[in-house]
């Protein structure tokens, strides 16, 4: 039995199998239907144990997409978990080669769990969130712009009322968007409950919402609350080693950043209107805590409760997610 290690690029992927203690030279395939078509022919004929290969970018779906469908045993790996595996053996040099057969060591000594694909239509209301989320941030940055622009006397008017249109076009981009994603939601009776109870939560509107489950919708049900919380990068990374390196926590910020930007105005919302995230908040301030980091320990906290209604589709209360003990001290 064979492990392979697959090193992907935009163009093409490397290929390395490695059996008995011993890796076999590198085969090269390209980014095309025929190139994965060819790869696939190959790996069956080598019948893996293990194919790995990372979560990098776009580039790695179409490739899992396809050997999954051919049956074969493909794992997915974390980037950040093959860069720490990489440091470990001690590897000096960085190639696609060199890679793809680390990955082919890393599917021998780790053993990760298969890979399942997202359903189609996760996979469409995922890409449509993030266009929405793209959008959102262009036209805010317009709006800015707007603003700058009108603040200065000599700016020609030509120019403000194209600003204008450019926001205009983005609001009707973002609309169509948006209401594409709705239909999808409301043509899956998972999704439309899952909605529903996403909005249920004070600062969870329609479009957090939407962007929220279209990142959610993609990961592995039986993921704990803290390695979603690890997948936005809301995880507190320390840095301590004996008594002469002692300093404060920090936010990874090593994961998804459409989940985290998502979770940032919500957890803002319900500073303000939710009592139970209000108390909660306070409390840390009280506590010497900075307002950034209280107001992410409330998004890490909002995380936690909205993945627990992602899961049980059971509509998002804040009085089950923060201890009582803040409201009787606030």
């Amino acid at each position: 039995m064979c492990n392979v290690g697959v090193d992907i690029a935009a163009a093409s992927f490397e290929l390395v199998t490695r059996k008995a203690g011993r890796h076999s030279p590198s085969k090269r395939f390209e980014q095309t239907p025929q190139g994965h078509r060819h790869a696939i022919a190959h790996l069956q004929r080598l019948a893996p144990e293990r194919i790995v290969l990372e979560a990098t970018g776009v580039y790695f779906l179409d490739l899992a997409l396809a050997l999954h469908q051919a049956g074969l045993p493909v794992c997915v790996i974390n980037p950040r978990a093959f860069k720490h595996f990489a440091e470990l053996k001690l590897t000096g040099s960085k190639t696609d080669p060199i890679d793809a057969a680390l990955l082919a060591d890393y599917a021998e000594c780790m053993h990760p769990p298969l890979w399942q694909p997202p359903r189609e239509s996760a996979l469409a209301l995922r890409e449509l969130g993030r266009q929405v989320n793209r959008l959102v941030g262009e036209r805010t940055q317009a709006k800015n712009r707007l603003h700058a622009l009108g603040a200065k006397q000599a700016t020609p008017a030509l120019v403000i009322d194209d600003e204008r249109e450019g926001i205009a076009a983005l609001d009707r981009r973002i609309e169509r968007l948006r209401a594409a994603a709705l239909e999808l939601i409301n043509a899956d009776a998972t999704l439309q409950a899952q909605f529903r109870a996403l909005t249920a939560a004070v600062g969870v509107g329609e479009v957090s919402a939407i962007t929220l489950i279209a990142e959610l919708c993609t990961l592995p049900e039986q993921l704990k609350a803290k390695q979603v919380a690890r997948h936005a990068g809301l995880d507190v990374r320390l840095n301590q080693s004996g008594t002469s390196v002692a300093r404060p926590g920090r936010l990874s910020k090593a994961g998804n950043a459409y989940l985290r930007a998502a979770l940032f105005m919500p957890a803002m919302v319900a500073i303000q209107n939710d009592p139970y995230a209000k108390a909660f908040y306070e409390a840390l301030i009280a506590r010497g805590k900075k307002r950034i980091q209280a107001i992410c320990a409330v998004m890490r906290k909002y995380l936690t409760g909205i993945w627990a209604c992602f899961k049980t589709q059971q509509p998002f209360d804040s009085s089950q997610l923060f201890s009582r003990n803040h409201m009787q001290k606030a």
